[in-house]
């Protein structure tokens, strides 16, 4: 299971490999942001200071992404889900 919203981000601009290649990170990073904190992940956040450069990325190549889209799910919603 992909975590949210990190693997929509990661989707929408084009991929795992992609995002490792914009951000300048290794391959695996991009991965770690979707999976669960137990076993190694962010818990689908991807780190703060990879944002801005995500965001410029995006907006240059006019892909619909937003601050707001790299928030986690309101806190009610993943209550839900558990």
């Amino acid at each position: 299971m992909k975590l949210q919203p990190a693997y929509d981000i990661i989707l929408r601009l084009g991929g795992f490999a992609h995002v490792s290649d914009i951000t300048g990170v290794s391959t695996v990073s991009p991965y770690r942001w979707t999976y669960p904190r137990a076993i190694g992940g962010t818990g689908g956040t991807i780190p703060q200071w990879h944002h801005r450069t995500l965001l410029d990325y995006a907006h240059k190549r006019g892909i619909r992404l937003t601050a707001a889209d790299f928030l986690p799910p309101p806190l009610e919603n993943r209550r839900r889900r558990a």
